[in-house]
């Protein structure tokens, strides 16, 4: 991978793949970009600003609203900034210090339609960007901000790959406070040092404003999750892909669970989550506390790869034992014109057991390296 991009001579995807070319292993060739290593002091709302010392950060949302008549719809608006070169020595504004990628899904879920749209662009030029004294990220004219009562800001319309508009223009409370995944500020992901994150998650949202299906614009009201994490160095040899859970559950407890598969298909001992109880304390779940069972898998025609799209989903130490199916079977991302990978990623229904007490619930699912390439941001 080269370290230095001294001019925009390709077009942006084509750049984006030298830049994963050698993946997210941190390497002495990744000097000057920062390592994320504990301890981490979280402080807000700095951090929910970017970080262009790390070479790697994303915004996450996704969300599942209903209209007033009881429509249901599930949406994903996904920032990436990816570092390029950490401080290019051509002066020009041409030259590529960052590249930033959005992901934006909306799922139609009583239609049964699963819609997205993507985008790559530059830093440098004004066409994207992400603010670091406040918190405003961009790309075109696809935003996520905080304004100035504390309000998540979403603002994101376009085209999917089938002609029709989707977008949505949502306002989100931070509900519960920061909940910071890991230990000392980090969450691990390697044996080696600095393969790891700065990772901490806004868990319940409550969501309002207008989300654009099939170009129908509807009033929505539900809620939200954010995820913010940023470091330098993230998958290493023989991690092949993941499963990511965030559950939103009716008795007000959230669980985030995130399983790496090995090549063989085993679980990579760095697994882990976070259960957040509701008044917004959080518990740490190691590797061993949890266990992930697929059952049904559907089979993509267009990618062909196999998804679980029904889990078991176990924390025996905390009493929670939960049935999680896919809203809709085919949620697959296929983005060929940014990151270049195909996941799957999408709503989910969770119904079950908590402490003995029948629960249901709601949240999101996401599961890489089922179609080839984990993440291109990430894998190597």
């Amino acid at each position: 991978m080269k370290s230095r991009i001294r001019s925009l001579i390709v077009a942006p995807i084509a750049l984006f793949l030298i830049v994963i070319a050698g993946g997210f292993q941190y390497r002495a060739s990744d000097e000057p970009w920062r390592k994320a290593l504990p301890p981490y002091d979280f402080s807000f709302n700095r951090d929910h600003a970017s970080h262009p010392d790390y070479k790697v950060e994303w915004w996450y949302y996704t969300g599942n609203l209903k209209t007033s008549d009881g429509r249901r719809f599930g949406y994903q608006l996904t920032f990436f900034r990816v570092g390029v070169d950490f401080k290019p020595s051509n002066p020009s504004r041409w030259a590529v210090r960052d590249l930033f990628m959005t992901h934006l899904a909306v799922s139609d879920i009583d239609g049964r339609k699963f819609r997205h749209s993507e985008r790559i662009n530059r830093a440098g030029i004004g066409s994207a960007g992400a603010q670091t004294d406040t918190y405003r990220v961009w790309n075109e004219n696809w935003e996520a901000r905080q304004d100035p009562a504390g309000r998540h800001v979403l603002h994101a319309v376009g085209h999917a790959v089938d002609g029709e508009e989707i977008g949505l223009e949502l306002e989100l409370d931070e509900g519960k406070r920061p909940v910071f995944h890991g230990r000392q500020g980090v969450s691990q992901k390697g044996n080696e040092p600095g393969n790891a994150s700065h990772y901490y998650s806004l868990t319940r949202m409550p969501t309002r404003g207008t989300l654009i299906a099939g170009g129908e614009r509807l009033k929505v009201e539900g809620l939200s999750w954010m995820d913010h994490e940023f470091g330098t160095s993230f998958l290493e040899k023989g991690q092949m892909g993941w499963d990511w859970f965030s559950i939103q559950l009716e008795d007000g407890t959230d669980l985030m669970l995130y399983r790496f598969r090995r090549d063989d298909s085993s679980p990579d001992r760095h697994s882990s989550g976070t259960l957040v109880f509701p008044d917004g304390s959080s518990s740490p779940v190691g590797f061993d506390q949890f266990d992930l069972a697929g059952q049904r898998v559907w089979n993509s025609d267009l990618s062909g790869a196999k998804y679980p799209v029904e889990w078991r989903v176990r924390v025996p130490g905390r009493e929670i034992d939960l049935i999680i199916k896919a809203a809709i079977d085919d949620q697959e991302m296929r983005t060929g014109q940014s990151t270049g990978v195909n996941y799957w990623e999408g709503s989910i229904e969770a119904s079950g057991t908590h402490r003995g007490i029948p629960v249901k619930g709601r949240g999101y699912l996401e599961m890489t390296g089922y179609a080839g390439a984990a993440m291109g941001v990430l894998s190597q």
